[in-house]
């Protein structure tokens, strides 16, 4: 009679065998693919060569390698198989930003291989961002001096002993922004932190030079502009820290951040320097101080068309990144720090060019700091897709403000144009409405003669 745990034991080695002989086979079944190197990083429009291995490949005939997502980067390639283990190579196009995956698969029965390739697509620094970085440069150092023209400095002292304007204006730049940024990033982006670190990067940025810009643009006061600007990019040594080390680190807990002071520092150059040339521009050359004096507005409007056609054309790629997220985060944070700001200047009974131009420093922000903050705390990838944030919000920033431009010229052009229109010294029966209005333009014409004999 046979002892019962001998018939279990028996059992037991009796399936163990079953399984080898199962896995023996399913391994048969399964070829492998072995890449090298085992992950590949490509820029947009470069070609790499990569070389496989494919083993255990008796039972395959014909296979073919092939990218799980062809727009970030593409390989086709049908291999023929003559033998078990087989060697070759093939070429990875990178297309677009992103990660994707090179795999491969048996092309008669789409049996998988197992083994794959991750892929990293990145974007190369070209000659277009190069160009356009230093044309920019150049411009807004020239528009500057033409600042350092205009700016009455007697003003700028009494709005620093005044400094209710200058204060309404820290107020927004430095609490109502980062605060705004943090919520639109949460309400839009939940579960995508990166794309959330790029809002509050943006709002935490000190003010942009292109509010100096506007601001001359739609007539407000240029003084008070200007000392926003010089005060919000100075805070910025103090304030980004704060914020990045409080509410940043909620979004990104495990970033290792440092401030770029060198990058501020070189911003705050650059907006003094030329200011201080401008300043001795119209102090010892007087006839070249009042050329770029009256040449401002002008020289203003086309350097904000050249910004923003160029920026379009730099940076065309990223549309393909766009999607209605990424464009209302781009509207709300700009659009909404207007009316913030402005809502905030009238509250403080500021004069209305003092509250245009408070409005316009708050919604504005130097997404060129933001952009280099995200370069410096996230990998390449990471960085180019989150760049996505600050340059829409850049790209939104100029559309209520253009709006008011054409809005103030249609008024001027056929609003104002019919008040001025001459009066007909015949009519006897001009109401007494019309006769103050020739009377005050009578005037003016004589103050604005009487100035022109003095100049």
């Amino acid at each position: 009679m046979m002892c019962p745990i001998s018939s279990c034991v028996q059992s037991v080695i009796v399936i163990f065998a079953l399984l080898l002989v199962c896995h023996a086979a399913i391994v048969k079944c399964f070829a492998n693919v072995t890449f090298i190197p085992k992950n590949v990083t490509v820029f947009m429009y470069d070609t790499v060569a990569v070389d496989y291995f494919i083993s255990n490949a008796d039972n395959f005939t014909q296979c073919s390698l092939y990218s799980e997502n062809p727009h970030v980067a593409s390989v086709d390639k049908t291999i023929f198989l003559q033998q078990s283990n087989y060697t070759g190579s093939f070429n990875v196009t990178g297309n677009f930003l992103g990660r994707t995956v090179i795999a491969c698969k048996e092309t008669t029965s789409n049996r998988t291989i197992e083994g794959k390739l991750p892929i990293k697509c990145l974007r190369k620094k070209r000659t277009i961002d190069r160009i356009f970085s230093a044309s920019t440069a150049v411009l807004v150092a020239i528009i500057y001096i033409n600042f350092g023209c205009v700016v009455q400095w007697s003003k700028l002292k009494n709005l620093i002993r005044r400094p209710m304007g200058p204060t309404i204006g820290f107020f927004g730049q430095f609490l109502v922004m980062p605060l705004l940024s943090y919520a639109i990033g949460y309400a839009l982006f939940p579960n995508d932190p990166a794309m959330r670190l790029g809002m509050f990067f943006t709002g935490v940025s000190p003010a942009g030079g292109a509010s100096n810009i506007w601001t001359a643009i739609l007539d407000g006061n240029i003084d008070l502009s200007i000392l926003m600007t010089t005060i919000s990019t100075l805070a910025a040594f103090g304030m980004m820290p704060f914020w990045l080390f409080t509410l940043g680190k909620t979004i990104f807990k495990d970033a290792q951040l440092e401030v770029p002071y060198f990058h501020i520092s070189m911003y705050v150059f650059a907006l003094i320097a030329p200011l201080t040339i401008g300043y001795l521009i119209n102090r010892y050359l007087t006839r070249a101080g009042a050329f770029l004096g009256r040449i401002l507005k002008g020289f203003s409007s086309l350097l904000i068309t050249f910004i923003i056609i160029f920026a379009i054309v730099t940076n065309l790629y990223l549309f393909e990144l766009f999607s209605w997220r990424i464009v209302v985060a781009g509207m709300g944070l700009p659009w909404v720090g207007y009316m913030l700001g402005y809502i905030i200047a009238k509250l403080g009974n500021q004069p209305d060019p003092d509250t245009l131009a408070i409005a316009i420093e708050t919604g504005i922000q130097n997404t060129g700091i933001a952009i280099f903050l995200l370069r410096f705390a996230l990998e390449p990838l990471h960085a180019d897709l989150t760049t996505v944030i600050p340059v829409s919000v850049a790209l939104m920033t100029p559309f209520p403000l253009t709006v008011i431009y054409l809005y103030k010229k249609f008024k001027q052009r056929f609003i104002t144009s019919y008040y001025k229109a001459p009066i007909s010294s015949s009519n006897t029966t001009m109401s007494p409405r019309l006769k103050n209005e020739s009377v005050y333009r009578e005037s003016v014409g004589k103050q604005d003669s009487a100035i022109a004999c003095l100049s």
